[in-house]
């Protein structure tokens, strides 16, 4: 009896820990994993790795969701990472996000202007908004060839609409005339007009030492301006119109480290594939079927 007491016990505690215990496992492997592929993209670029990497996120035993995006803890890691990184050491930042709190989004951006040595921006997938706005802080912009930047078109948040385009505000007003809207309008049209005004001069104040005077405030109309919805994507030939210093040559550790961030296993997997390159079908000698596809 006490051995079967025993072996119950022993059972639901290991059953505990495999639950509680597991995950946090698992985790650190996974953080043990990315601090390695740093090291290895940072002896090869030679310089400091700094990643600004947002997923949706399953955290605990009930896989709770966390959206992430470009917040305060952000920046003050990132800003801690380049007032580390000596002055005449490049720094590589791999960015991919929906955006986030210009604050921290602006902070990054000084930071990373004023570093004194190279500066790279690199963007596997996407970097939108605040982490667009980064990656014109950046000496080169290092994008696969069907990655995107987004428009930094300031946006304004309120509790009954979400996110409401700053630009958009400005030009409803000022058709329907000021003597046709509530006064809580105008005050949101006030704060509008004051947003775009300051996200144009940070955008110049980003990029004049590398574009020009001339270029730079035509690049921060452009892309604030509201040209653009807020996701609009800005693909590799529109950002080398711009003017932006991009380049498509991007290592293989670094998809090989956009890995080691794994989107959240759901109960059905919205995309599937055989995760092996393939080669390049050969010529075929006859006409016969040979069983490879067309």
């Amino acid at each position: 009896m006490d051995a079967g007491v025993d072996v119950g016990f022993l059972f639901w505690l290991f059953l505990l820990l495999m639950i509680f215990l597991w995950p946090q496992y698992k985790l650190k492997a996974l953080q043990g994993a990315r601090l390695n592929m740093i090291r290895k993209i940072e002896k090869k670029l030679n310089g400091r790795v700094v990643t600004l990497i947002h997923r949706q996120e399953r955290i605990g035993l009930f896989g709770i969701p966390f959206y992430k995006y470009i917040d305060i803890e952000d920046s003050e890691q990132v800003l801690r990472a380049i007032r580390m990184t000596p002055q005449d050491m490049p720094i590589a930042i791999i960015i991919h996000t929906p955006g986030g709190l210009v604050l921290a989004a602006a902070q990054i951006a000084l930071a990373l202007r004023d570093h004194k040595s190279k500066t790279i921006a690199i963007i596997p997938h996407y970097a939108m908004s605040g982490g667009t706005l980064i990656a014109l802080a950046a000496d080169e912009i290092w994008m696969d060839k069907h990655a995107v930047l987004g428009p930094v078109d300031p946006q304004l948040s309120d509790p009954r609409y979400g996110g409401i385009p700053a630009v958009s505000l400005l030009k409803a007003v000022e058709k329907k005339g000021v003597q046709k809207v509530r006064d809580e309008t105008l005050v949101f049209a006030d704060v509008a007009e004051k947003a775009v005004k300051q996200m144009e001069k940070l955008v110049y104040d980003l990029t004049k030492e590398r574009l020009g005077e001339e270029k730079a405030r035509q690049l921060a109309k452009t892309m604030v301006e509201g040209r653009w919805t807020h996701d609009y994507p800005i693909t590799v030939e529109e950002a080398k119109a711009l003017g932006l210093n991009v380049k498509t040559e991007i290592p293989k550790e670094i998809y090989d480290l956009m890995e080691l961030y794994p989107q959240p296993a759901a109960i059905r997997p919205s995309v599937e594939f055989i995760p092996a390159p393939y080669a390049p079908p050969r010529t075929r000698r006859t006409q016969e079927p040979s069983g490879e596809f067309e």
